[in-house]
């Protein structure tokens, strides 16, 4: 599976590793994803997401229903 955030579609970005003397070599940003269990109370269910820490702080922020339902609108989940 990717390396992609299921509630955010983050993914990889690419850029360049710059030395010194300026050299520029290809590099790649991974997303800093986590594997989380989450209780939807309103479905009454557990899912595991693979989710970035960026994503873990809009959950804290705004609660994983409202999250998850933002997430299905824009077509990034499925389950």
């Amino acid at each position: 599976m990717s390396r992609v955030c299921e509630l955010t579609g983050k993914r990889a970005m690419v850029g360049n590793n710059v030395s010194h003397a300026m050299n520029k070599t290809k590099r790649k940003f991974d997303v800093n994803l986590k594997k989380k269990r989450f209780y939807l109370p309103e479905e009454d269910k557990w899912i595991t997401l693979k989710v970035s820490t960026s994503a873990l702080k809009n959950i804290n922020k705004k609660g994983i229903e409202a999250v998850v339902k933002e997430a299905r609108q824009k077509g990034f989940l499925n389950k």
